[in-house]
């Protein structure tokens, strides 16, 4: 009798916990899902004269990294002596790597000293709001807009700093370089940059926020630690980095092109 009833217990114990077990692991309607997940919830609302000004967790994130980067900008950057140590040695290396990437991309270095803040500042800005995802916040280069902007701009700021350094003539024969008959391609080239650099970042982040969700559900303890330090912080670095770098191949690319036809 006592060993029937231990029976039907197990029987409905392990019954009972299957059930929890599939619940916590349904994929349920994964459209919904990724929705959800790139979906950019508003923290707070301002209404001003009939309009509705949403502040998004998109925004606080944005807003978090540019104070993180003006703190560390700041205490990098105290008390220079002539001998460098310590933080000196690092925010000084840091320059030297931005002056010595534009340098190799065909800049002179009164051009890589325009160049190179513009760069490495966005670089770090990518860098730090990437790897908010290592303490469980939400990165802002999962909304597709943060991405799409970031792209814009840039492409925009690439076009006028190519301007700027080999002026309009030289810019136009960056157009035509090597064959005059490639001018559409290189056109079209500048409406393809942005879509490129959005779409890498977003969905690089965007796939690595995704992967680790899952992995917290399905194994949440150990695992999602070791791949975080891939996932949430070197793939952010990453990322951020690579934007960087091709920020500075496109602008040599016009410089390159502007002196190819001189």
């Amino acid at each position: 009798m006592l060993l029937s009833l231990a029976e039907n217990y197990i029987v409905e114990l392990l019954r009972a916990l299957n059930e929890r077990f599939v619940e916590e692991i349904k994929v349920g309607d994964i459209g919904e899902g990724i929705k959800e997940a790139i979906s950019s919830h508003e923290f707070a609302g301002i209404d001003i004269s009939g309009f509705h000004f949403s502040i998004t967790h998109t925004v606080i994130s944005m807003w978090l990294a540019m104070i993180l980067i003006a703190a560390l900008a700041f205490w990098m950057s105290r008390r220079f002596e002539e001998i460098p140590r310590g933080r000196q040695i690092i925010s000084e290396g840091f320059v030297d790597l931005m002056m010595n990437l534009c340098k190799g991309q065909h800049m002179t270095e009164d051009q890589a000293y325009k160049v190179a803040p513009f760069v490495g500042s966005m670089g770090v800005f990518i860098c730090i709001s990437n790897c908010f995802s290592v303490f469980k916040i939400s990165p802002p280069s999962k909304d597709p807009v943060f991405p799409i902007t970031l792209a814009l701009f840039t492409i925009v700021y690439v076009i006028f700093t190519g301007i700027r350094l080999v002026g309009i003539k030289g810019f136009w024969k960056s157009l035509t370089y090597p064959k005059a008959a490639l001018l559409p391609f290189r056109v079209l080239d500048y409406f393809i940059k942005p879509i490129s650099l959005s779409l890498r970042l977003f969905g690089n982040i965007f796939g690595a926020f995704i992967l680790m969700e899952f992995i917290y559900i399905i194994v949440p303890f150990i695992v999602p630690g070791v791949l975080g330090i891939w996932f949430d912080l070197a793939d952010g670095i990453l990322q951020g980095a690579v934007f960087a770098y091709l920020s500075v191949v496109y602008i040599g690319e016009i410089i390159e092109g502007a002196h190819s036809k001189a």
